[in-house]
């Protein structure tokens, strides 16, 4: 597509942030409950694998059986394990989302964080990674064009800092507040953050005297998204594309947020804050339109495991002309393995 950038050879992302077993229930009786690798950072660096990128992923996964399925679903994707399992290990979070209809049979979907809704058990918490981990990744790592981070922590916040002093840029996604002094830290190493209007204007409103990111995203739902660069004095305004009717909107800021760096990444800094509107804008609709095909399927990833690549590609086309497009679903990939008996670690099978 004339819009992503061409490299020479495959651009490396290094990632950390919530990583977690999604267990997807769908609204079909007849489908089976499925397990994937998952978590905004989780599937942002597996599609970013899925197109083209070396994808490192930094987590604290154990030997237990959740992180070992989700650690096989990320190595499908040909999501690099280096650094899996730093530690100290433990147990990767569980989330359930538990999708349905209403009344009016539009889909609607409910997260599960805490207790699994069929044997009661606790599921597992959210542990970043140790500031001992981050002398191991400077110890390996020496070159990568992007550091991703959706959740603040010390660590988080020395590898920022690290991935950009060897040259790397470092994009921020926050996807719980946190600290505030950590956040105001990571929106002032950052230098694309994307966030949205409802969760975080507020909190990022609270940062307007720093200096602000190179590019600065405001995800607004069905009405598209509003953006800005420090070439700017103000916002500007772009309409979501039309989706074909909507399975599932779970999942489709993380396709977003992959295309956006797919599309516009793999330049250095200072040729980041050159770029024109028209650059930017490719950028974003090109991250759009993967947000929008995600729609069409079950889970935050299901299309992958539904359609082969040429189709995926063939359907974001559609959508960047603003054609109306419907899946043409290939079962690009056997999905049996990711078929679950139970909704967590604890469940027992039936």
């Amino acid at each position: 597509m004339s819009n992503v950038v061409k490299y020479n050879k495959k651009p490396t992302v290094h990632g950390t942030g919530l990583i977690a077993l999604d267990i997807v229930i769908s609204s079909n009786p007849d489908v089976p409950t499925r397990q994937y690798a998952g978590g905004t950072c989780g599937n942002v660096l597996t599609i970013l694998s899925y197109l083209g990128w070396n994808s490192y992923p930094i987590a604290r996964l154990n030997d237990e059986p959740s992180s070992i399925h989700a650690k096989n679903d990320l190595a499908r994707w040909d999501v690099r394990e280096n650094f899996l399992h730093m530690d100290p290990v433990a147990p990767i979070p569980v989330i359930t989302q538990e999708n349905s209809r209403d009344r009016d049979g539009n889909p609607k979907h409910r997260f599960h964080w805490k207790n699994c809704p069929k044997c009661g058990s606790w599921l597992p918490n959210y542990k970043a990674v140790t500031l001992p981990a981050v002398e191991e990744i400077k110890r390996s790592v020496k070159q990568t064009e992007l550091f991703f981070f959706d959740r603040t922590s010390p660590a988080a916040l020395a590898m920022a800092k690290y991935f950009k002093s060897i040259g790397g840029l470092v994009f921020f996604e926050p996807s719980a507040k946190g600290d505030p002094r950590h956040f105001k830290e990571a929106m002032a190493l950052a230098d694309i953050v994307k966030y949205s209007d409802q969760r975080f204007s507020e909190v990022i409103g609270e940062s307007e005297n720093q200096l602000r990111p190179i590019i600065e995203i405001q995800t607004l739902g069905e009405q598209g998204l509003r953006y800005r660069s420090r070439r700017m004095t103000k916002w500007a305004h772009l309409r979501a594309h039309n989706a074909i009717k909507v399975v599932d909107s779970c999942g489709c800021g993380d396709w977003t947020t992959a295309g956006i760096i797919h599309s516009l990444l793999g330049r250095k800094p200072q040729e980041l804050s050159k770029l024109v509107k028209k650059d930017i804008e490719e950028a974003l609709k090109y991250g759009q339109a993967l947000g929008a095909w995600n729609c069409g399927f079950e889970g935050a990833r299901g299309g992958m495991y539904q359609m082969d690549k040429k189709s995926f590609e063939q359907d974001v086309k559609v959508i960047l002309k603003g054609g109306t497009y419907k899946p043409r679903l290939t079962s690009a990939a056997d999905d049996s393995a990711s078929a679950s008996d139970g909704l967590c670690p604890a469940c027992p099978a039936s």
